[in-house]
């Protein structure tokens, strides 16, 4: 039952009696509604810039997102406060830790809103017993097939709906518009995706990211992150299903299809 601290995860506070109406015009989720979600920050033309989870604790709205960008985040944001009573500031004293496996959930944690065996995730200024270190945590969630941040999404380039957003309640249709809702939208019911972030087997040494990978002498996709023989790949979705092997130099890459993940049906012949 693993819990682990996870150092390379932040939390910026987003306070004012704006807080909730600011946000909900901005990002991709639903603020107004239940929290916690997972929601990201788009450029206008659609494309990723962060994503975190929103969380509350009544008084402010949390924002627990990558640790190396939580400065540009804050920064981003206020460029477009304007007139509204909100602001911002990261919150160094608070750490976040992820259980999953049946590891008890303390209390002041939450379930992570993307996928129920993701496990629970909390932001505490008092260090909580880990048994797990933020490597395990990695290999959880790189088996689970869920993006983390940077390390997978080209920023000003990644599409939300090729990297998981839309079945891991990353986006919300309903809620009316927020910055790159177009975009997201045309992609969605266009059936526009023709690549996506899938789970990969690696046999050989892991490939660098954005490595190229190959199928039968074509571009097949490109690598993201790995650890352990485990990794995420952008693969190209007619390359699924030929039976032919994703390389890369020496190395085999095996990609599958989550159960959460939703492909579309192959046409007809």
């Amino acid at each position: 039952m693993p819990i682990a601290l996870l150092p390379d995860r932040a939390v910026v506070r987003v306070s004012g009696p704006d807080r909730v109406t600011f946000l909900q015009g901005l990002v991709s989720n639903d603020v107004a509604g239940p929290l916690p979600v997972w929601s990201a920050l788009l450029t206008p033309q659609g494309k990723w810039l962060h994503d975190f989870f929103v969380s509350t604790d009544d008084a402010s709205l949390l924002l627990e997102t990558e640790a190396a960008q939580a400065d540009e985040l804050v920064a981003r944001l206020r460029k477009f406060r304007l007139r509204a009573r909100v602001d911002f500031a990261a919150e160094p004293d608070l750490r976040v830790f992820a259980g999953w496996a049946g590891a008890p959930m303390p209390p002041g944690g939450w379930c992570d809103p993307r996928l129920e065996a993701a496990g629970w995730r909390l932001a505490a200024a008092q260090p909580i017993e880990a048994d797990a270190d933020d490597a395990a945590y990695d290999l959880h969630r790189l088996a689970l097939g869920l993006p983390d941040g940077s390390r997978d999404l080209d920023r000003e380039k990644a599409i939300l709906l090729e990297n998981g957003f839309d079945e891991l309640r990353g986006v919300s249709w309903s809620k009316g518009c927020f910055m790159g809702q177009e975009l997201t939208a045309r992609t969605r019911y266009r059936g526009l995706v023709k690549k996506r972030l899938l789970p990969v087997s690696i046999t050989g040494p892991a490939p660098p990211r954005d490595a190229l990978l190959r199928q039968d002498g074509a571009e097949a996709g490109a690598m993201r992150s790995s650890r352990g023989g485990l990794g995420l790949a952008l693969v190209r979705l007619e390359a699924l299903g030929r039976g032919l092997p994703i390389t890369w130099e020496q190395s085999q890459l095996d990609p599958h299809v989550p159960g959460w993940m939703q492909l579309p049906q192959p046409k007809a012949a």
